[in-house]
């Protein structure tokens, strides 16, 4: 076998006017995990695209095993050895999860499908990742998020792939769930398998990863052993600029409560949370796959039915509204799954981003587009978005872009009350920054934020209270100075007798 398992050479690829990848060059050995790191919009699914065979590039060579690779489509990669975990999920939402697992690939003789041996092979792919537990048979639809996630990563470990790109596999997972990723990563390591390793989050590539490259603007700008190297040199090769602190914190108080909620229950989840969110207050919501976090959520903005429990909205009594009725209360809501929930990706920025707030835009009942624009081409600029223009579709954007943008409609909507479900998921480091620094802005003006995050570091580092919820219920909520990422777990998990705070 080549020393080298894959070698990608000045590669080159244009959308019009814009070019995605300028000559950039990357390899990866077999048995490397290897992180390919950057900005949204610097060129990493481009790349991945290529190889992947979902686009073909306009100069440049591939190398697989030291033979020339040419991937016709999708599916010619796969069979090559190429497999690929994007980071919007692409499930068929009305099969069942066993079907998604081997779609494409059923195993099959003299035209007949082997529905035991699918089931087996479905099955061991999830006990790789310790998830055992997901029902084989449940359409993929009715699953978390999350699940889905397990499901789209169970999909690439079936076909024992030779190279191995995640492309922000961990973005909707739990602190445990990662770990049994990670767990995952390192025997597949073992048997040689090469991982190209897509994330925003620079701890988990300075643990699992070998080596970095890292892209910015559609060039590779640096590459290195990722044991010796620095993460600020890596932020600064990213962004071309020092970011000095990850999770800046703007000075705010605590006042009166404006989001309450009393023992709220839904028809499954979640079976008793009460919490009161007070203006000026980020209040960070922890909790496994399954815990009932998003739950929570959605039956608060009125999304979900509510079985039992009471809401109050600044000191009044308002359980049983819809959506519409609590924006008009302004209340936000951000939610995890924008591919389906927080965006329409066939319509323009401006259209995403101030729909739910046309009135500074309208007279007599007309739009005024010029004006719409304005204020879109000053959010994005606000929020560093990257994009041609207002009029662009948002599905054109990459992912981070995409979440910007939805972050952006609450801000115009001029929301006091933000109920935010994973809004840092697929935004780089950089942006990241930039939100939290956002979030304590929004504090600081009196606003109130109930943000659920899996990512443990960024609850501790920008929250003023964190709650975590186990098996449907809120079962602790302390200032945040009073946790550890062990304390968090051990309640998450059932084990608060064990506590351990800091």
């Amino acid at each position: 076998m080549s020393a080298t398992r894959l070698r990608m050479s000045g590669l080159q690829k244009a959308f019009g006017a814009t070019r995605a990848l300028r000559g950039v060059s990357f390899e990866v050995a077999p048995g490397e995990v290897h992180a390919l790191i950057g900005e949204n919009g610097a060129g990493k699914s481009t790349l991945m695209k290529i190889l992947s065979g979902a686009y073909t590039p306009d100069a440049g060579s591939i190398e697989l095993d030291g033979e020339a690779f040419v991937p016709d489509d999708p599916l010619h990669a796969r069979r090559c050895g190429i497999a690929m975990i994007y980071q919007e999920l692409i499930l068929a939402p009305h099969l069942s999860v066993e079907e998604n697992i081997l779609l494409g690939e059923e195993p099959a003789k003299f035209g007949w499908l082997n529905r035991p041996r699918r089931r087996e092979l479905a099955r061991a792919a999830l006990a790789e990742l310790h998830h055992e537990n997901i029902p084989l048979e449940a359409p993929v639809k009715t699953r978390t998020i999350a699940e889905q996630q397990i499901v789209e990563i169970a999909r690439a470990l079936v076909h024992q792939p030779k190279v191995l790109i995640m492309d922000e596999p961990t973005s909707s997972l739990t602190q445990v769930d990662t770990e049994n990723l990670f767990a995952a990563i390192a025997r597949l390591k073992q048997r040689g398998v090469s991982i190209i390793y897509i994330s925003h989050f620079l701890e988990e590539c300075r643990r699992i990863c070998d080596r970095f490259t890292v892209l910015r603007d559609g060039e590779s700008v640096g590459t290195g052993a990722m044991a010796s190297a620095d993460l600020k040199d890596i932020i600064r090769l990213m962004v071309g600029r020092e970011i000095q602190d990850i999770y800046p914190r703007t000075p705010h108080s605590l006042g009166e409560p404006l989001f309450e909620l009393r023992e709220v229950a839904g028809r499954t989840k979640p079976r008793s949370v009460s919490l009161t969110l007070r203006a000026g207050e980020i209040f960070g919501v922890a909790g496994l796959i399954g815990a009932g976090r998003t739950e929570t959520l959605r039956a608060a903005f009125g999304l979900d039915r509510l079985d039992g429990g009471a809401v109050f909205v600044q000191g009044a009594a308002s359980t049983r509204r819809t959506p519409t009725q609590r924006l008009a209360q302004g209340i936000g809501l951000l939610s995890e799954n924008r591919k389906e929930e927080g965006l329409m990706l066939n319509r323009s920025l401006a259209d995403n981003l101030t729909v739910t707030r046309f009135a500074p835009f309208t007279k007599f009942g007309l739009i005024n587009g010029r004006a719409q624009r304005q204020a879109t081409r000053d959010w994005m600029q606000r929020l560093d978005v990257r994009a041609q223009g207002p009029a662009q579709a948002i599905g054109e954007l990459s992912g981070g872009n995409q979440q910007k943008v939805a972050i952006g409609r609450l801000l115009h909507h001029e929301a006091k009350i933000l109920l935010l479900d994973e809004p840092t998921r697929g935004i780089d480091v950089g942006s990241k920054a930039q939100v939290y620094k956002l979030m304590g802005q929004l504090a600081a003006e009196g606003k109130a934020l109930l943000f659920v995050s899996s990512y443990l570091p960024e609850l501790l580092g920008v929250c003023d209270t964190i709650g975590v919820m186990c098996r449907g219920v809120l079962v602790a909520a302390r200032p945040a100075s009073e946790w550890t990422e062990h304390s968090i777990i051990n309640v998450a998990i059932g084990q608060s007798e064990n506590l351990e705070f800091s």
